[in-house]
């Protein structure tokens, strides 16, 4: 364990303070004026960050996730609602690069195809997205600075993935399926749905 401490200009404080706790795992960083009034000062107590295990295995990322056609016609529906040169948010380029690995997956490994590619390309997007928000990712596993991630990018995006599934994407299913009339537990129209644990059985 160790100590830091940066001075920075006013403007850069959250930048810094971000990129601090993205490289190490830190307590709360303490922030105080400098005595001209003009900079910051922050301290923070750090350690290196444990070494992440192995990535999980697609069987283990995806285990519990809508199946791909429902993906890709989520995917559809949320491109053609959004207005045009809208930026949207990272959960959509997570679920995009989640739906192109597990299509690329279909092919691989015995014929890796153009989706091989194109799944490689959607998993760099994501990690360069990351890197530029300033360690924008779940907190645990491989960071998208690590040089793991650089090499695995399509496992950096299963990490991610899992992990959202987790903490948001699970319920933000169920609750979209919901507001459509639809089972959350098979996805068939709510009236045709059979399931033994559907809300309304």
């Amino acid at each position: 364990m160790f100590e830091i401490r940066v001075i920075c200009d006013l403007t850069d404080t959250d930048r810094v303070t971000t990129a601090l706790s993205s490289t190490f795992a830190t307590g709360a960083i303490r922030q105080y004026p400098t005595r001209d009034g003009q900079r910051t000062r922050l301290y923070a107590t750090a350690d290196h960050r444990p070494e992440p295990g192995p990535w999980p295995t697609p069987r283990q990322a995806y285990a519990d996730a809508p199946s791909i056609d429902q993906e890709i016609g989520w995917a559809v529906r949320t491109t053609a609602e959004a207005e045009c040169f809208t930026e949207l948010d990272r959960a959509y380029y997570l679920r995009k690069a989640a739906l192109l690995d597990r299509i690329a997956l279909l092919d691989e490994p015995d014929e890796p195809r153009d989706a091989t590619e194109t799944a490689e390309a959607a998993a760099v997007m994501l990690l360069d997205t990351d890197k530029s928000a300033g360690g924008r990712y779940h907190g645990r596993g491989y960071w998208p600075e690590h040089p793991a991630a650089e090499a695995n990018p399509r496992g950096y995006v299963r990490q991610e993935y899992a992990q959202w599934w987790a903490k948001e994407g699970r319920a933000q299913h169920r609750a979209a399926l919901l507001a459509a009339g639809c089972c959350p537990n098979c996805a068939w129209p709510q009236h045709q749905c059979t399931c033994a644990d559907h809300p309304d059985a």
